[in-house]
């Protein structure tokens, strides 16, 4: 009995640790949001979601975008190193109106679901 119980303490802790293992990105934005507020149509539009590679590999983001043409997303070309910060800039196209847009990037983080990350903008437009 007690070889059953170290064998499976055994085997859980190794998949937590491998579970742990691998890039992860953590954004700095509240809930993955980046809230214009409101705003003219005078503004440029641009704002960046800032995160930080919290594991212990190059993250890579694959790909990133929105569903509709009135926002440009630019990624980071290259993979961020473990401990580095990188940025997605997010492009608005200023039409009047609400703003309720998410974004999908696609990464290798291991702390997301299949590595996908949805970024939000909110606000308004006047």
């Amino acid at each position: 009995m007690k070889n059953a119980a170290s064998f499976i303490a055994v085997l859980l802790f190794s998949a937590i640790g491998y579970a742990q293992n691998g890039p992860k990105i953590e954004f700095a934005a509240p809930d993955n949001t980046i809230d214009y507020g409101k705003i003219s149509k005078g503004d440029n539009g641009l704002r960046s979601f800032e995160f930080t590679n919290t594991g212990d590999a190059p993250l890579l983001i694959t790909g990133a975008e929105s569903t509709v043409s009135s926002i440009i997303v630019t990624k980071p070309a290259a993979a961020i190193q473990p401990g580095k910060k990188g940025k997605i800039d997010v492009k608005y196209n200023m039409v009047a109106g609400p703003i309720r847009k998410t974004i999908t990037v696609e990464t290798n983080a291991v702390n997301y679901p299949d590595g996908r990350v949805a970024l939000k903008i909110k606000g308004e437009v006047q």
